[in-house]
């Protein structure tokens, strides 16, 4: 999430919308039949919240999703329902389900790393880094072999703050290594890292810098490690994720899809000011949920999800 305040900057940006984005979603791309389903169109899922954020599916297909300034974790599950599933939820930012069904956040009201367990307890797995605050833990991956998280740090002023600057210099790319209560530095080059998703094989990893406006590609070592860095697209990204055929999904402006090779092949407008973040949900996975400004979006499509 990269809102500065409640980002009341977003409305200007609005105004470039177009009035029928919600009926065409897909632009139809470099391919012969694009990522969406044939005749898709987005769903107006709800427009009542302030932010959203940090979507993930967890194994029954239902995807939980953060209001960050609102402070709420919410759920909507595979029957098209909403609730809410946990409130005061840490400032949650970014999600993801580890192996055992445990949602996994960046609670970024006291700068920490947590692991929700389905009844709504929460433990504490990352507090500090050797006695200073994070940045602002933003969004996480977990490794499907090891059960590591690979998370971005980078520093957003929040309001709920009572400290003005941030205690770590640079803006880093971490690895929390399972079972263990302080990261490793996994990349400290980058400007300020953002959205960031892995492969299903646990081989690559996806970072984008928003502040570049770049996205690279690392492989993964057998110890961890982040080798290889590569630029993937010139194109930063908020949140991301990835299909079953290796495509790459980067928001910000809509949702922008690239296959393996970087090079884009669709574009799905979405009615928003600002498009934090995405995933695929549904029992088949098949179902593109998408967090946009203060509403969410669902999308049926053509292609399945890796989560």
């Amino acid at each position: 999430m990269r809102y500065s305040g409640f980002r009341s900057g977003l409305w200007l940006a609005f105004l470039l919308v177009t009035a029928n984005a919600c009926t065409t979603a897909s632009s139809g791309g470099n391919t012969a039949a694009g990522v969406t389903a044939p005749g898709a169109t987005l769903r107006l899922v709800a427009r009542q919240f302030s932010f959203t954020e940090g979507p993930a599916v967890d194994k029954a297909g239902n995807v939980l999703f953060t209001d960050q300034p609102n402070n709420t974790i919410w759920k909507y599950d595979t029957h098209g329902q909403l609730s809410k599933f946990l409130a005061p939820a840490g400032r949650a930012n970014g999600l993801y389900f580890d192996q055992r069904g445990n949602l996994l956040a960046c609670a970024d009201e006291q700068n920490q790393l947590w692991s929700i367990a389905p009844d709504g307890k929460v433990t504490v797995l990352l507090a500090d880094l050797q006695g200073r605050r994070l940045n602002g833990p933003n969004d996480l991956w977990v490794h499907p072999g090891t059960g590591s998280i690979y998370f971005t740090d980078p520093y957003y002023q929040r309001p709920y703050w009572t400290r003005t600057a941030p205690e770590i210099s640079s803006q880093r790319v971490y690895l929390l290594p399972r079972g263990q209560t302080q990261p490793l530095v996994a990349d400290d080059q980058l400007q300020k890292p953002n959205g960031i998703m892995g492969t299903p094989d646990g081989r690559q990893l996806y970072v984008a810098d928003i502040e570049a406006h770049k996205t690279y590609r690392y492989r993964i070592a057998p110890d961890g490690s982040l080798t290889n860095r590569q630029l993937f697209v010139a194109q930063g990204s908020d949140g991301m994720t990835i299909d079953h055929e290796g495509n790459v999904y980067l928001t910000g402006d809509g949702v922008t899809v690239y296959n393996a090779a970087g090079v884009k092949i669709d574009h799905i407008a979405v009615p928003a000011a600002w498009t934090a973040n995405v995933c695929f949900g549904g029992p088949d996975r098949k179902t593109l949920f998408i967090t946009a400004s203060e509403a969410v979006f669902t999308l049926p499509m053509r292609v399945q999800g890796v989560q």
